[in-house]
């Protein structure tokens, strides 16, 4: 889903950290940068100078600011071409010591200087928001960055510490007095209970349930658990992807599964977090479209596909790309409690009318429970199997493809492309999974 959905999904609210001062301190570590295949040229190696800034004190559940200044790229632009204006995009890597759940991952924009050959690489700041799980303190330590060119066709150089890198700043975190709502790490116990039409005996609870992580328990619709609830929301978990190439290498985000009775079955919707990628290329309306394998567990067992519909309007270059909700129906295989979890994402891309479809498998590196069902077994149940949902399966309903999608066609007529270019890799370093979208614009 490359820069579109891909991002795709996840990102979570949190709570921004206001009231504690700034803290910033630069480090300089050796590092060596791969330049692009196609180029040619043999690594290099530098000293590169970071800065970083992040709030000095900070609560457990709080979002904070982090920022990736570059003061100094470990080399210059090579002498092969002149770079041009806003045509640089460094993302990077800060290592999270100090109990968090993940590195942060830090992204800049596209805007830099026109850079001529032989001149120091100009990037611009990288930001990224850290949500803060646990109390102590919290070290920031400045690791990979990559940069990429986007002219005369995108490019990627990738850079990495060739010594251990000192940490820049420390966050000082201490307990946040009840976490933050919906439940955090280890579980608070801050839902609310019942409340749907006619009394449900299953709140949102933010703690372990009956073993189950967090969660929403709903009642059953068939025979009484219910009291005639239909409608039964889940909670917001924390979710990762790992993607396949041409997508993002990872996608960091949160997503909900809320669920509403259909007769004996459930109407599944799987919302995603919001803006968490920019798009790497232009895109048309219509050219993203997200599916999801959604897992059932507990009591019951298997999966149900959902899938969202394709962007409405069209996308430019670094426009902030959501995933549309995604819907599918399960239908119980089994009687008693069933949990409701977001599975493996997959987000299908055809840049037009005629071309082949791009299919960008993201598999789920960091899940949890989002809603609990009281289930009643149906006969041709979901248990043990794959249910297509309500949108139904293949390629028609915008799931799932089993396609070519390696698009063999526009990869050779972009490696026609480099050859001929061959100039270009050398001068930058970069870090764009969808460097296939861009290269095929």
């Amino acid at each position: 889903m490359s820069a579109a959905g891909v991002a795709l999904m996840l990102s979570g609210a949190g709570m921004l950290l206001a009231a504690s001062p700034a803290q910033a301190a630069e480090v300089a570590y050796k590092t060596e940068c791969i330049p692009p295949s196609i180029s040619g040229l043999p690594p290099v190696e530098g000293t590169t100078k970071v800065e970083i800034t992040a709030p000095a004190t900070a609560k457990v559940g709080d979002e904070v600011d982090v920022v990736w200044k570059t003061t100094q790229a470990a080399s210059s632009n090579p002498d092969v071409l002149d770079l041009e204006k806003d045509t640089v995009l460094p993302t990077g890597t800060i290592k999270v010591a100090g109990g968090q759940t993940a590195d942060l991952a830090v992204t800049g924009t596209r805007t830099n200087p026109a850079i001529p050959k032989k001149s120091p690489m100009v990037l611009s700041d990288m930001k990224g928001k850290l949500k803060l799980t646990k109390a102590g303190d919290v070290t920031l330590t400045a690791d990979k960055y990559n940069i990429n060119v986007s002219k005369p066709i995108s490019t990627d150089t990738k850079c990495s510490p060739k010594e251990t890198v000192k940490s820049s700043v420390t966050i000082k975190v201490t307990a946040g007095g009840g976490g933050t709502t919906g439940g955090t790490t280890g579980g608070t116990t801050g839902g609310t209970t019942g409340g749907t039409t006619g009394g449900t005996t299953g709140g949102t609870t933010g703690g372990t349930t009956g073993g189950t992580t967090g969660g929403t328990t709903a009642g059953s619709t068939t025979g009484g658990g219910s009291g005639g609830a239909t409608d039964f929301p889940g909670k917001t978990i924390t979710t990762g992807f790992a993607c396949t190439s041409p997508g993002p290498a990872k996608i960091d985000g949160t997503a909900t599964i809320n669920a509403k009775a259909n007769g004996s079955s459930y109407d599944l919707t799987v919302k995603t977090g919001k803006g968490v990628m920019k798009s790497p290329a232009p895109l048309p309306a219509g050219a993203l479209k997200p599916s999801m394998v959604v897992k059932i567990g507990g009591a019951d067992s298997g999966s149900v596909k959902v899938v969202g519909a394709a962007n409405k309007t069209a996308l430019d270059t670094g426009d902030e790309v959501s995933l549309n909700d995604m819907t599918g129906t399960y239908k119980p295989g089994a009687d008693g409690k069933a949990t409701v979890s977001p599975g493996d994402l997959t987000i299908v891309v055809k840049l037009s009318p005629s071309a082949d479809p791009i299919t960008i498998p993201c598999k789920a590196t960091k899940t949890g429970v989002s809603l609990t069902l009281d289930v009643k077994k149906q006969a041709g149940g979901v248990s043990g199997a794959t249910s297509a949902g309500a949108s139904g399966g293949g390629t028609a309903s915008g799931g799932l493809a089993a396609t070519g999608a390696d698009d063999h066609g526009a990869l050779k007529a972009l490696g026609l492309v480099a050859g001929t270019v061959i100039l270009l890799g050398g001068a930058v370093f970069t870090f764009t999974p969808w460097r296939r979208l861009r290269g095929m614009r």
